[in-house]
């Protein structure tokens, strides 16, 4: 889809994802590895009384999800940036639901712009856990 294309405050709904608790421990294991998402026996005992998912590994299961769609397809040039921010912590088997809205668009030059996606993450209990804001710089129709 060009910038051109895009339209302000359309939403996307994006499919869930379950957090499944061997993916989890592996991720956290390779990109994370504190006790707090990998050591059941230490997590008893912190304020969360289990362990957690990574914040990043939550943010990527809904990621993948999200490309499945391919919003902008062959007209994506680069992401520009990504700024995630985490509300809830989110735990082995948690069902996340998203929803990105565009929340920007802005022109950058005659042959592109810029798309600010602003992604809502919620759990099975209809809790926000985290939101992102994904900036993408895609191509503009030729005139």
């Amino acid at each position: 889809m060009y910038f051109d294309d895009f339209v302000l405050n359309e939403t996307i709904d994006i499919k869930p994802v379950i957090i499944d608790k061997g993916e989890m421990m592996d991720f956290a294991k390779r990109y994370d590895n504190i006790p707090l998402h990998t050591d059941e026996e230490y997590a008893k005992n912190t304020y969360f009384g289990r362990i957690i998912a990574p914040g990043v590994m939550s943010f990527m299961a809904v990621w993948a999800n999200y490309l499945e769609i391919d919003l902008a397809g062959e007209e994506l040039i680069a992401g520009k940036s990504t700024k995630i921010e985490w509300f809830k912590p989110v735990f082995a088997e948690d069902v996340l639901t998203a929803k990105a809205v565009i929340t920007a668009l802005t022109e950058r030059n005659e042959k592109n712009g810029i798309v600010e996606l602003t992604f809502y993450v919620k759990n099975q209990n209809d809790e926000l856990v985290l939101t992102d804001v994904t900036e993408m710089i895609v191509k503009k129709r030729r005139k």
